[in-house]
């Protein structure tokens, strides 16, 4: 069955509009409340990101959740993997977090976990659509959820992301440079490295609500470049709005990306024995990735786009180590959904037992190059199903005869469609990639 509400990764859009209202949000609540307490009593954690409508959903569900049976711990502003982490030991049935990623502040969104902080399964999010259409009702006043709030919740999660790393470990002697992107790493990501002992620099850590993913972060580096080079950092390491994504930034100020830093967690655990089976990537995952990993021996397959494909494959081959290009990057020996703390961690673990630096670590993978450009499309037909932009896309791939890919799709959280085209040469590669954008434009205006 097709899926109402629930993308790739939970339900996300513009505040105010339909369904990132108040009233769906409650309805919703209640909705994943009757759900979940079919498995019996019903505890649910409840965390958000710093963006400033989080206040009005965390309420909103809350009173949902609660008409429905269901008991509330409320975390407040956490991120992402925390949260999935803190369902898990607090033995609760399920974990929500409201946020809207990398997104501006005037977006915001819903993800839920089930509680082994795992995405929930498909049976879940179809039963909790079958009650949004549901009429809503109200258990009998005895029954009705409590709320309560998690005081020591940022805690639990510092002490567990250090325990990602060997007891002992020491980051004496680095500095480095961490972007919060005025998001739910601010209070925590600070204090797990300087726990570990590195000196740290903070940028972005100041939100008011509108600010999260403005101009800083993972998807805006130019900041955290300045500075890794004005504070002559080691490293700077940039977290997304909700934590799950990072990406780094080399003392020379140049950008590493998701490819290349699980390439550098991989290597690392096939070198001590620790790596169980390959590595996972997605469609989007540069080439250079792949051969990379080829010269060491290391399986590697991709999924689809999305951290919910990538931990599909793992979970499916019993495979530890997976990620996107975009910072996504998922350590399964630690914990069961992407971290990007713990990844930044690991990366830095790795460099420590190399004795290298980020720049030196990552020379090993050589990227292709590759272009990647956004096309804005309406609702309407599905410009990728066109005939025109069909038969441009097969002509662009066998001119480059197995030397390069093509990859078009749309993506699973906003209205646009992602032009990708990879190989040898970066002229001939931007060229195809204008072209083949051009074409969807056209077929979507």
């Amino acid at each position: 069955m097709s899926k109402k509400y629930f993308g790739t990764d939970g339900i996300r859009g513009r505040v105010g509009e339909y369904p990132i209202t108040p009233d769906f949000m409650l309805k919703l609540g209640w909705a994943a409340g009757m759900a979940f307490r079919k498995m019996g009593a019903c505890k649910v954690l409840v965390g958000k990101d710093t963006r400033i409508s989080g206040y009005m959903f965390e309420s909103a569900l809350e009173a949902g959740l609660t008409s429905a049976g269901a008991d509330v711990m409320l975390l407040g502003p956490m991120p992402t993997p925390a949260i999935a982490y803190l369902t898990r030991t607090f033995q609760a049935q399920a974990g929500i977090v409201i946020s809207a990623s990398h997104n501006p502040h005037d977006d915001n969104g819903i993800k839920f976990f089930s509680g082994q902080g795992t995405k929930l399964p498909d049976d879940i999010e179809l039963m909790i659509e079958e009650l949004l259409d549901a009429p809503m009702t109200v258990v009998e006043s005895s029954k009705i959820g409590k709320v309560s709030r998690i005081n020591d919740a940022s805690g639990r999660y510092i002490e567990f992301c250090k325990g990602s790393v060997p007891t002992g470990t020491s980051f004496s002697g680095l500095k480095i440079v961490v972007d919060c992107a005025h998001g739910a790493t601010y209070k925590v990501a600070p204090s797990v490295f300087r726990e570990l002992g590195a000196e740290v620099v903070v940028l972005s850590a100041q939100p008011n609500g509108l600010n999260i993913n403005d101009n800083c972060g993972s998807t805006h580096t130019e900041a955290l470049q300045a500075a890794v080079l004005a504070e002559q950092a080691d490293l700077g390491i940039a977290f997304d709005g909700d934590g799950d994504r990072v990406l780094m930034v080399d003392h020379t100020g140049t950008v590493v990306d998701g490819d290349e830093l699980l390439f550098i967690i991989a290597r690392d655990l096939h070198g001590r024995g620790k790596l169980q089976g390959g590595v996972v990537g997605t469609l989007m995952s540069n080439l250079g990735l792949e051969l990379a990993l080829a010269d060491l021996d290391i399986p590697f397959v991709r999924a689809n786009v999305g951290d919910r494909y990538v931990i599909s494959e793992l979970l499916e081959r019993n495979w530890v180590i997976g990620g996107e290009n975009s910072g996504h990057i998922v350590c399964f020996d630690h914990t069961t959904t992407g971290d990007a703390i713990i990844a930044a961690l690991q990366v830095l673990m790795a460099l420590k037992a190399r004795n290298e630096g980020l720049a030196q670590s990552r020379q090993a993978l050589r990227k292709c190059p590759q272009v990647l450009i956004n096309v804005r499309f309406g609702g309407g037909a599905n410009p990728l199903e066109h005939a025109t932009v069909k038969q441009a896309s097969e002509r662009v791939t066998q001119a480059m005869a197995g030397r390069g890919r093509v990859l078009l799709r749309k993506s699973g959280t906003e209205p646009l469609v992602r032009v990708m085209v990879e190989g040898e040469d970066e002229a001939q590669v931007r060229g195809y990639a204008e072209e083949l954008a051009k074409l969807v434009s056209e077929v979507s205006a």
